[in-house]
């Protein structure tokens, strides 16, 4: 990791971020906030660190996830640029219940928590907007585990390749940060099953895969699956 002074005036993301701060506002939080780059795999919070800071993700991708009570890892949310990384545990808890950490080479924005809470209590739209952004990560982490868990295997594998697709990448043909063992983790399947289903869309002409490439070949039939398998 390394860490970086920010420059909020030369900083493209700031008022895509904090859209509703002023310039005084904005000037004033530069001075507690600290740019950080992580690489692919490093941990950026592990759970049960103490909650100081605020996050956000200026370029990059991680993953949040929990570990169960029998040692394995289940991931929770896949978050992108402009997104608030800590917004499950920031505001209600003293520790983080989660841990997060960079699928690819990452930069984060680390504000210092007890600053963004002056803020909160002074401006009430930048407080409307985080309680905004809070309700529809929580709407996004529901739905995505209700659809998963309504679907099959093929299904749920169909889904996630879709989901990479057109939510984060915007192309038919990326390389998929997730190894088999993470899909595994964030769809609740086994990496053998995991392995197995990526052969068979595969063999059937569906997607295209070296390795973590893919490449969507049957765009009709990989929705079909998604939608009803």
């Amino acid at each position: 990791m390394t860490e970086n002074n920010c420059n909020c005036e030369a900083c493209d993301y700031r008022m895509l971020v904090f859209e509703s701060l002023n310039s005084l506002e904005i000037n004033s939080l530069c001075n507690f906030k600290q740019e950080k780059t992580y690489k692919k795999g490093d941990i950026i919070v592990s759970e049960g660190d103490k909650i100081d800071e605020f996050f956000y993700i200026k370029t990059g991708l991680v993953k949040t996830y929990h570990t169960l009570y029998d040692g394995r890892e289940k991931i929770v949310n896949i978050a992108t640029p402009m997104d608030y990384i800590s917004l499950l545990s920031v505001f209600s808890e003293t520790y983080h219940k989660y841990s997060i950490s960079a699928l690819d080479d990452t930069t984060v924005c680390c504000v210092n928590l007890h600053k963004i809470k002056e803020i909160i209590k002074s401006n009430g739209e930048f407080a409307l907007s985080l309680l905004e952004r809070i309700s529809k990560n929580a709407d996004k982490i529901i739905l995505q585990n209700l659809q998963l868990n309504s679907k099959h295997l093929r299904g749920r594998i169909a889904y996630i390749i879709i989901l990479f697709a057109d939510k984060i990448y915007n192309k038919e043909s990326f390389v998929l940060p997730l190894s088999r063992k993470e899909i595994a983790q964030l769809i609740d399947m086994t990496t053998e099953n995991v392995i197995r289903i990526i052969s068979e869309f595969k063999k059937d002409k569906i997607i295209a895969s070296v390795n973590k490439s893919i490449k969507v070949l049957d765009r009709k039939k990989l929705e079909q699956i998604a939608k009803h398998g």
